[in-house]
C-alpha cells in the first residue's frame, strides 16, 4: 500500500508549559504551526485541524491557521478536521478554503462534518433542533458552490442565491472535499450520494465494527453512480520511545479531558482498565512506534482503508512529548506501516 496516505490531527489542545500551568490559546496556536512545520520536513502526508468552542482546544477557525501555516510548509497537505458546515455558511467556507488553497499552491483540503459537539450553534444563533436539515440543506449548497461556477439555491437556513458567482475560484477547478461521519448509516449514504470521499471517525471499540460502514459507502456509491474513493479513518493515539512513556504521558491527561466532556454527555467516570483495553484491542493508539505501526496496520487492513489520521494531541500534554510523537510517527511510524502492509 504505497499509495496509503497518513495523517495527523489535532484540536490544538492546550498544553503544559515549562512550568506545568496551561499556556495560552496563542502559545498553543503558535504550538501546531511548529509542529506542522516538523510534520511537513518529515514526510506526514496531511495535518487536520478541527474546530472546536471549548476552552480545552484553542482552534476555533481551522482554515485561519492552515493559512499561516500555508506560507512555512511546502508539501503536506492542509485539511479541516472537521469543520462544522451546519453551524457556518457553505459560500464562506468555501471563500476561505479557496484561499487557503490559494496560499498553499493547491494543498487545501475541507472536511465537512455535523460536529460531535454542540456549542457553536447556540454561539452562532442556530436551533439544534434543526440539527439534520441545517446540514442537509449547506451540504447540498456546497455541492454546487464546489463547481465554481454561478450558483442558483433556495433552501429554510440561510438567504437563497440567484446565479450568485463566488470567488475566489481555485487554480485546479476543485476544491478536495470529505465528510466526516461518527458512525450514522444516513451520513455514509448522503455522502456517497454526493460523491464525497468519507472519512470515519473512529474514538473508541475494536476498528473493525466499522467495516460495514465502508461496504455500505461503496454499495451506496454503485447504486448513485457516483465514485467511492478510498475511505479514511481517524483515531486518537500518542507516540513515545517506549509503551511505558507513552502511557505515562498520555494517562493522566486523557483522563482529565475524558471525563471532563464525559460529566456534561452522562458517561461514568473511564478506568484504567478500560484504558488498556481500548490500547489492546480497541481504538487508542498509544505506544512505542513498532507498537503503534503494528496497530495502525491492522486497522487499515480490516477496514482496507486509504488514509490514516492520528489524532496526536490529548488535553495538556506538554510541548516537548507532543513534538517527540510528530517526528516519531514520520520518521518511524509510517515507513513501519509501510514494510507491514509490503509484507
Amino acid at each position: 500500500m504505497s499509495d496509503l496516505v497518513f495523517g495527523l490531527d489535532t484540536f490544538g489542545d492546550v498544553p503544559e508549559g515549562d512550568s506545568g500551568a496551561l499556556v495560552s490559546d496563542a502559545t498553543a496556536i503558535r504550538q501546531v504551526v511548529e509542529e506542522a512545520v516538523l510534520a511537513d520536513e518529515i514526510g506526514v502526508d496531511v495535518l487536520a485541524l478541527g474546530e472546536h468552542h471549548r476552552p480545552e482546544f484553542a482552534i476555533s477557525t481551522p482554515e485561519t491557521v492552515l493559512a499561516g501555516i500555508a506560507t512555512r510548509t511546502s508539501r503536506i497537505r492542509l485539511a479541516s478536521g472537521v469543520t462544522v458546515l451546519s453551524s457556518d455558511d457553505p459560500v464562506r467556507v468555501f471563500q476561505r478554503f479557496a484561499t487557503v488553497d490559494a496560499l498553499s499552491n493547491g494543498r487545501a483540503e475541507v472536511i465537512l462534518g455535523r460536529g460531535s459537539f454542540t456549542e457553536s450553534f447556540p454561539l452562532f444563533g442556530y436551533d439544534l433542533s434543526d440539527y439534520d436539515v441545517l446540514f442537509e440543506e449547506k451540504i447540498e449548497l456546497f455541492a454546487k458552490l464546489l463547481e465554481e461556477k454561478p450558483v442558483t439555491w433556495s433552501g429554510t437556513t440561510r438567504a437563497a442565491l440567484d446565479n450568485a458567482d463566488v470567488f475566489p475560484k481555485t487554480e485546479s477547478g476543485r476544491l478536495t472535499t470529505w465528510v466526516g461521519v461518527g458512525g450514522s448509516p444516513q451520513s455514509v449514504v448522503r455522502t456517497a450520494r454526493y460523491g464525497f470521499p468519507l472519512m470515519i471517525a473512529i474514538i473508541g471499540g475494536a476498528p473493525d465494527r466499522f467495516a460495514p460502514y465502508v461496504d455500505l459507502y461503496r454499495r451506496a456509491a454503485a447504486q448513485f453512480g457516483t465514485t467511492a474513493h478510498p475511505v479514511g479513518m481517524h483515531s486518537p493515539g500518542f507516540i513515545a520511545d517506549t509503551d511505558e512513556e507513552a502511557r505515562e504521558l498520555h494517562w493522566p491527561r486523557y483522563r482529565v479531558i475524558r471525563d471532563r466532556i464525559g460529566a456534561q454527555r452522562g458517561w461514568p467516570p473511564v478506568r484504567r482498565e478500560e484504558y488498556e483495553r481500548e490500547i489492546a484491542h480497541g481504538s487508542l493508539y498509544i505506544g512505542s512506534p513498532e507498537t503503534v505501526a503494528r496497530r495502525i496496520a491492522a486497522a487499515v487492513q480490516a477496514l482496507d482503508v486509504g488514509r490514516f489520521d492520528l489524532i496526536y494531541t490529548s488535553g495538556s500534554m506538554p510541548t516537548g512529548p507532543r513534538l517527540r510523537a510528530v517526528e516519531l510517527y514520520g520518521t518511524k511510524v509510517i515507513p513501519m506501516v509501510r514494510d507491514i502492509l509490503a509484507g
